[in-house]
C-alpha cells in the first residue's frame, strides 16, 4: 500500500504482509485444538498427515507447532521442495540437517538414518515436516516409510508430518502407499477459517499496523470471508484491495460497496 493510503487510515505499516515473527503469529481460534493434537502426536513420537485446501491455515498451524515444541527435546526440519527424485530429496534433507550430501541415493539415505540414530542417543527427537507433500514423486513415497523403520520397526526415532492438499489423503490410501499410510497414526483435515476467525484476523492485523479504531464494517468482513472462501491468503489480497478503494473514496470505513465493484470484476 502507498504511504498516503496508510496515513488515511492511521496505519504505520501495511497490515497484510507475510513477514511475521512466530512470537507475533496469529493463530485462528478454531485451529487451537488442532495445534494441541499435533503437539500431542509429536511428543508421543508419532507421525501425522495434515491436509487442507490452499489458504486454510496449514502454515499458521505448522508455525504454531514449531513455537510450541521444546527446542532442547525436538529438532524440527522443514522441507517445502518435495518435487524431487529420491536421491535429490534425501540430499536436500542432508543439507537441512547440516550433513554432507553424498553422491548416491543409498549414501544420502544412510547419512540421514545415521543422524536420526545420533539424535536419539542425545535424547533429541527429530521431526520432519514435508510440506506440499501432494507433489511428491511416487518413488519418494515408495521409499519414505523405510526412513521410519528402526530395529525391525520396534523404535519410533522419527516423527514425520506430511502436509498437503486433500488429494494427498486419497493418494496415500492407494494400495501402493499402504506401508506409509499405516505408519501415519494421526490423520487430520484442516477446515477453512470461520467467519469469527476472519473478523478476529482482520482486527488483529490492523491493530498490529497501528489501527486505533474500526476500519472494516461487519458487512464488509462477512463479504471478504465469503469471497475468500475462508482462505487467509485471499483475505489478505481482498482486504488490501478494499483499503485502497476506500482510501480513494476518501472513506475512513471500508464498507460493503467498496468491495462489490472489484469482486464482480474478478468473478468468472
Amino acid at each position: 500500500m502507498k504511504t498516503q493510503e496508510l496515513r488515511h487510515f492511521g496505519l504505520k505499516a501495511p497490515p497484510f504482509f507475510k513477514e511475521i515473527d512466530d512470537t507475533n503469529l496469529w493463530l485462528p481460534p478454531s485451529k487451537a485444538a488442532l495445534v494441541d493434537d499435533l503437539c500431542d502426536a509429536v511428543e508421543a513420537r508419532e507421525s501425522v498427515l495434515l491436509v487442507g485446501d490452499p489458504g486454510a491455515g496449514k502454515t499458521c498451524v505448522l508455525r504454531a507447532l514449531r513455537q510450541r515444541l521444546a527446542q532442547g527435546c525436538f529438532r524440527l526440519t522443514y522441507c517445502s521442495n518435495v518435487t524431487l527424485g529420491r536421491r535429490d530429496f534425501y540430499r536436500q534433507l542432508c543439507l537441512a540437517l547440516g550433513l554432507d550430501a553424498k553422491a548416491t541415493a543409498a549414501a544420502v539415505f544412510g547419512a540421514v538414518s545415521a543422524n536420526i540414530e545420533v539424535l536419539a542417543k542425545e535424547h533429541v527427537h527429530p521431526v520432519f515436516v514435508l510440506d506440499e507433500a501432494h507433489l511428491m514423486h511416487q518413488d519418494v513415497l515408495d521409499h519414505l516409510h523405510i526412513l521410519m523403520n528402526f530395529d525391525w520397526d520396534s523404535r519410533a526415532l522419527l516423527s514425520l508430518v506430511l502436509v498437503g492438499l486433500p488429494d494427498l489423503a486419497d493418494r496415500l490410501r492407494l494400495r501402493r502407499n499402504r506401508s506409509l499410510y499405516t505408519r501415519l497414526q494421526h490423520r487430520f483435515a484442516i477446515d477453512p477459517i470461520t467467519p469469527d476467525d476472519a473478523s478476529e484476523y482482520l482486527t488483529t492485523r490492523l491493530a498490529s499496523a497501528g489501527a486505533k479504531k474500526e476500519i472494516f464494517t461487519s458487512d464488509a468482513i462477512a463479504m471478504i470471508h465469503e469471497a475468500a472462501a475462508g482462505g487467509l491468503r485471499d483475505i489478505d489480497r481482498i482486504a488490501t484491495r478494499a483499503l485502497r478503494v476506500a482510501a480513494r473514496d476518501k472513506s475512513k470505513l471500508v464498507e460493503r460497496h467498496h468491495l462489490v465493484a472489484f469482486l464482480e470484476e474478478a468473478a468468472p
